[in-house]
């Protein structure tokens, strides 16, 4: 063990943040704290890195055993260039380096007991310099600095220059390349795109030594961690496994608290249903009955009622009415800046109901895109249709949509005058504003607080296609849940931008990826797309990509007509629709078979098992149906072979 968290208490102005919290680290543990925004997270990494004191318990800590710690407010203000400052975390090599270069000059012309000093001094030196890695030190670099997304043309980059998200990556590679024994993270996916946190879940795993982190990112959390401690009402509970084990565990677990807590309840009620009936009786012996069930009354300690999900925080969004078969046709979009070309002909066609994820890296053209569809920026070339019925709504990252003089209420209620005040608290407390928060001023507000309210409003307004740029930013876990849900059961259109994978793969019925300045379509949640990116990617672009002339997975569009009136880009597109679906028709069936071959097998080998058991040598009975049933099985295993022949041949 190298750490212990024990009976940790916080209080701020007399409300308890942290109550009697406890939990220990061994020397691998990969542990992720999650809560609700405000549960105490925070104050307890800080706590545990000394920055605060607890009210009462302790933070033990084994001997020699280093901390790193990113926070959400570091100090990223250096004046060095990318690759210097990444070099500063290896300054203790370089340093060692430098040493073992000046030795080997000493060397020169000593003999006897100066030259065996000398020899000391630098195999002492080498050991440490080989123990440490120091010969990969600078390929330890570059891997970070490409890992976190940098190129090789930003080594030389002032980090002054950077902004702020870049800083952040700046200040997280720093951390990762010192080595702690301990690294401790907060919200360190805040300003990585896809890539950049796939690498950071990779070298966290296999990071040989622990890890803390909080964060809200769950596909992350879920890849990295192999210990969950939940902060719940200032309380700790501990769960040993990754965070879908945590999730379904929770629920088992509230599930057989509320079972108790009710039980409880009832047997309270009952007893003092009894006290009062005995007292009623007015008799001496009845009373004296009454006294000593309400003494053992007393002595029951009660249990804490779980944390209950208000059904009335639960949004359901129901357009006003349904729009057309076709939703948005967007024909040969190009989009440039100067000299930063960030797309070229690009098609978009989206049906009705459909939920697509429009991903890709930071910096290649998503929420432009967005903005284009919106008519908030022009495009360079290209047409957008919008079709029959569709009423857009737009949540954009810089809120255009609210009154800064207003209080969220206000707000609110203004744009929705016919929804009563219970309805409109209900929506906000989903959206993290509860009590006298609602009537905060808008101008008041923080960037990520105004992004929560513009959210609440599109929630509840009458589009029937929604597009939302980066809609679960700034969003604690519940408040993702439910908007998830929301979105899940949204029978309009939706279009968004995102970096939450975990979100995609619950909301997306099809994923856009925008790479090298053309899109790939993906039929299917995020998890399908992982793993057939790069290999529809090739298929569909080859080395064409690059060149920016392509478009998405179903085909360029042209002007020309078929004689049934379609563009040939048009028939392309269905062609390549169509041989989509087949192949995933066909790794449908593939799966399937391999799965009711493995289920087979593990039937006759049972069955097996069951005739070769000395208890049933004498049951001819049985023996003769456990034959009948493996003959049967047997057939259904050929078959089944038979099958996978044709799929793989």
């Amino acid at each position: 063990m190298i750490l212990s968290c024990q009976n940790i208490t916080k209080s701020y102005v007399g409300k308890d943040i942290l109550k009697n919290v406890n939990f220990h680290l061994e020397k691998n543990d990969k542990c992720a704290i999650v809560g609700i925004n405000g549960a105490g997270k925070t104050t307890l990494l800080k706590i545990i890195l000394g920055l605060e004191e607890p009210d009462s318990g302790m933070v033990s800590i084994a001997r020699d055993i280093r901390l790193g710690y990113l926070s959400q407010t570091q100090d990223t203000e250096l004046d060095n260039t990318i690759y210097g400052a990444m070099q500063e975390a290896k300054k203790y090599l370089i340093d060692i380096e430098t040493k073992i270069r000046e030795l080997e000059k000493e060397m020169q012309g000593k003999t006897g007991k100066e030259l065996d000093s000398i020899l000391e001094a630098y195999n002492r030196l080498t050991t440490t310099y080989d123990r440490e890695n120091g010969y990969a030190y600078e390929s330890e670099i570059t891997g970070v600095i490409t890992g976190l997304g940098f190129t090789e043309e930003d080594y030389d980059r002032s980090i002054a220059t950077l902004s702020g998200g870049q800083k952040m990556r700046v200040a997280l590679g720093r951390l990762l390349l010192s080595h702690p024994d301990i690294i401790i993270l907060d919200e360190p996916t805040n300003h990585l795109d896809m890539a950049s946190t796939v690498w950071l879940e990779g070298f966290l795993s296999s990071y040989p030594g622990a890890v803390i982190v909080v964060s809200h990112d769950r596909y992350f959390i879920d890849r990295v961690s192999n210990k969950i401690i939940e902060i719940d009402q200032g309380k700790s509970e501990v769960y040993n496994g990754s965070y879908s084990y945590y999730s379904e565990e929770k629920s088992k677990r509230r599930k057989a608290l509320m079972n108790a807590y009710m039980k409880q309840m009832a047997e309270i009620e009952h007893e003092e249903a009894v006290i009062t009936k005995l007292k009623q009786f007015n008799r001496e012996k009845s009373i004296k009955r009454a006294e000593s069930r309400e003494k053992k009354l007393d002595k029951i300690e009660r249990l804490d009622k779980p944390t209950e999900i208000n059904a009335d925080m639960r949004l359901r969004l129901v357009p006003v009415c349904e729009s057309g078969e076709d939703v948005l046709y967007v024909e040969e979009l190009s989009k440039s800046f100067g000299e930063n070309h960030l797309f070229k002909d690009l098609t978009i066609d989206i049906k009705r109901g459909e939920h697509v994820a429009l991903i890709g890296a930071n910096g290649t053209g998503k929420t432009t895109i967005l903005k284009i569809i919106n008519r908030l920026l022009p495009k360079d070339s290209g047409a957008i249709k919008l079709g029959s019925k569709v009423r857009m709504g737009y949540f954009d990252q810089e809120h255009h949509d609210l009154d800064t003089s207003k209080t969220i209420f206000d707000e609110m209620s203004d744009s929705f005058p016919d929804m009563n005040n219970t309805r409109i608290r209900n929506v906000l407390a989903a959206f993290l504003f509860t009590g006298e928060d609602v009537f905060k001023k808008i101008g008041d507000l923080s960037g990520g607080e105004r992004g929560r309210v513009s959210l609440a409003k599109l929630m509840l307004s009458p589009a029937n296609f929604l597009v939302l740029d980066e809609p679960t930013n700034h969003l604690d876990i519940p408040s993702k849940e439910i908007l998830e849900d929301a979105l899940c059961s949204y029978e309009g259109t939706v279009l968004y931008v995102s970096h939450d994978r975990y979100f995609i793969n619950k909301t997306a019925t099809r994923i856009l990826e925008l790479r090298d300045s053309v899109l790939t379509n993906f039929k299917g949640n995020y998890d399908y797309y992982e793993e057939n990116k790069d290999r529809l990617f090739e298929i569909e672009h080859g080395n064409a990509g690059s060149a920016g002339s392509e478009n998405e997975i179903f085909g360029n569009k042209s002007d020309s007509r078929s004689d049934s009136g379609k563009s040939e880009g048009r028939i392309e597109y269905e062609k390549k629709k169509s041989a989509y679906a087949e192949q995933r028709k066909y790794e449908k069936e593939l799966k399937r078979v391999e799965k009711s071959i493995e289920k087979t097998e593990e039937q006759i080998s049972e069955i097996d098992e069951q005739i070769a058991d000395p208890k049933n040598g004498t049951n001819v009975s049985l023996l003769m149906e456990l034959s009948e049933k493996k003959e049967t099985l047997e057939e259904e295993l050929l078959e089944l072979y038979s099958r996978l022949e044709e799929l793989t041949c």
